[in-house]
């Protein structure tokens, strides 16, 4: 099924490009194929240039909010990955409409609409980041080394273009969030901003705060923090856990295959099997099961 949802959700982001309506910055669309009727909410698509001659290309979907656009918060959303196309998010995190939940045939996929998005109290932006994903392309061959710290100015100098080429938004509260590998990025992309103020940068951004979901941090830190978490959420008993503290004293990667910890570990894997890690009150299962692949549609996608 993994594959069904790729070719599904290529083939919508084809024809969301060539279902647009040109406009002089923009494209703004109104029909989407696979949707019964004209779209109840304000979807714009568009690339803004990034680099001294704006050779990077990157491409957003732009949401408005359903209640009160002039007045309801902006939201920037990166998807993580990195490299996950920020369609992800729009059919099946936060988006005002998702693929239907059915075997996927092959065919042009149904879409409907949603009552969970967050676009019912809120603008967002959906940014197809860093340069590769999804739309977003450089216009010359890639030089630099792609790095956190790169991707984090580079998000901040489109943030300031789109929102001069979108003024009325200027002065909405702003948040950024994103998932996964973004909690990479959105740290030092809000410092960025933050900085940004002080120094009375211009358009200004009305930087309120930031969310993030199941972010990545540090690999070994996050890697090392399941085992007190799988402990916290009564995964494992507490004798495993007080066992695993005392022998392999905090570090639970690259275990030694002579030392006792190894022997805990294999014991904590064999507890959390048939769990589900990114959402634990739902089963592990296989993706090829058509029951499991429903289930996983009406839940976050998690990107690793």
């Amino acid at each position: 099924m993994a594959k069904d949802y790729v070719s599904s959700s290529v083939l919508i982001l084809l024809l969301i490009l060539f279902y647009s309506q040109r406009t002089e910055s923009a494209s703004i669309v109104k029909f989407l194929p696979g949707f019964d009727g004209h779209l109840p909410f304000e979807l714009e698509t568009g690339y803004i240039g990034v680099g001294e001659e704006e050779e990077l290309q990157l491409f957003y979907y732009f949401i408005k909010s359903e209640r009160n656009p002039k007045e309801d918060p902006l939201l920037l959303w990166l998807t993580g990955g990195p490299g996950c196309s920020s369609i992800s998010a729009l059919l099946y995190e936060n988006g005002p409409v998702t693929v239907k939940h059915e075997v996927y045939n092959g065919s042009l996929p149904s879409l409907v609409s949603t009552t969970h998005s967050w676009t019912k109290v809120s603008s967002i932006i959906y940014l197809d980041q860093p340069v590769g994903t999804g739309f977003s392309y450089s216009k010359t061959q890639l030089v630099d080394k792609p790095s956190d710290s790169g991707e984090t100015k580079r998000i901040h100098e489109f943030l300031h273009k789109w929102l001069g080429k979108h003024q009325q938004f200027s002065s909405n509260y702003f948040y950024v969030g994103g998932d996964s590998y973004s909690g990479m990025v959105i740290p030092a992309l809000v410092q960025e901003i933050s900085k940004g103020i002080y120094l009375c940068s211009k358009p200004p951004i009305n930087l309120q705060g930031y969310v993030l979901g199941n972010p990545s941090t540090e690999n070994a830190f996050d890697r090392n923090h399941r085992i007190p978490y799988a402990h916290g959420m009564a995964l494992i008993s507490d004798e495993l856990y007080e066992s695993m503290k005392r022998i392999c004293k905090g570090e639970y990667i690259n275990v030694d295959p002579r030392n006792t910890c190894l022997r805990l570990m294999e014991k904590y894997e064999k507890c959390i099997l048939t769990i589900n890690k990114s959402f634990i009150t739902t089963p592990e299962c296989e993706e090829t099961s058509p029951d499991c692949y429903v289930s996983n549609l009406s839940r976050p996608l998690i990107n690793h």
